[in-house]
């Protein structure tokens, strides 16, 4: 598998910091970790829950000859360009609908290698603490990229703040709002900002992973939470990406293998009390 990273050009180009780079060896290679002669398979991820999930098959992944690294990403952009490059054997840190539109707007060709996980998402107070508390032109910030902004328009409809178009479900945009009551002013912000504005609107629809990093207590700080049991947990499972025709590749079984043990079930569950919910 190919595990080399460009860490300058990514950081150079866009702007933006990459954490926890660790020099990597090809997967043709003698791995140059602790397991001498293992093959390295090279997995670029957010900081939380991904990177720390994946965390958990490393001693299983050793066992079946691979050595684990954890490329640590702070955006959902990076990790499809790595891997798209071939910097990365997989990518884990988004949800199919996300990675379908991906590759729509780059013109890739990624494909999930299986589902791991629903994180809910959900709507967190700011400078108003409830929604009956609302009140007319009030802001509410939403993520600006298609999928996850739609999925959010979705939860304040489902919350009652504003009714959409019913055609066009994941699909829909603001564009599509047709009630707003309260005339609410929907803000798009990049995903991972919302947390660090929350207080500065009154309120927010924040992804679950990025809700977990900024130390929400998921069941008892969301005013809205997507239910477990709900379509949205099929339809925004998280999933390993590969390069199309990577899916069966004997390291990428060993990996979706360990992601799937009952040893990780058991964390997933104990380390995030339903902000993460395995789907296997």
């Amino acid at each position: 598998m190919r595990a080399s990273l460009k860490k300058t050009l990514y950081a150079g180009v866009l702007g933006l910091t990459i954490f926890g780079l660790a020099a990597c060896s090809s997967g043709n290679d003698e791995g140059s970790g602790s397991g001498d002669g293992d093959e390295t398979l090279t997995v670029g991820a957010s900081s939380t829950p991904h990177a720390e999930i994946l965390e958990q098959t490393k001693d299983d992944l050793a066992e079946k000859g691979y050595e684990l690294d954890v490329e640590v990403f702070d955006d959902y952009v990076l990790p499809n360009q790595a891997l798209d490059e071939g910097d990365l054997d997989a990518s884990f840190h988004q949800h199919k609908p996300y990675l379908d539109n991906f590759n729509e707007e780059n013109g890739t060709d990624l494909v999930s290698a299986g589902e791991v996980h629903f994180e809910p998402l959900g709507l967190y107070p700011g400078k108003t603490e409830t929604v009956d508390d609302l009140q007319d032109g009030a802001e509410v910030a939403i993520p600006n990229d298609a999928t996850n902004g739609a999925r959010a328009l979705l939860l304040l409809e489902e919350t009652g703040l504003i009714k959409l178009d019913a055609d066009k479900g994941i699909e829909a945009t603001t564009n599509d709002i047709e009630e707003n009551p309260k005339d609410l002013e929907i803000t798009e912000l990049e995903a991972s900002q919302i947390p660090r504005t929350v207080q500065d609107v009154d309120l927010s629809v924040i992804n679950g992973n990025y809700a977990v990093d900024a130390g929400f207590d998921i069941a008892n700080d969301s005013l809205e939470l997507e239910d477990e049991n709900s379509e949205a947990a099929q339809t925004y499972a998280n999933v390993v990406a590969v390069q199309e025709g990577n899916e069966d590749d004997p390291a990428i079984e060993a990996l979706m293998e360990s992601l799937h043990s009952d040893d990780v079930k058991d964390f997933i569950n104990e380390e995030y009390q339903g902000a993460v919910v395995p789907l296997f």
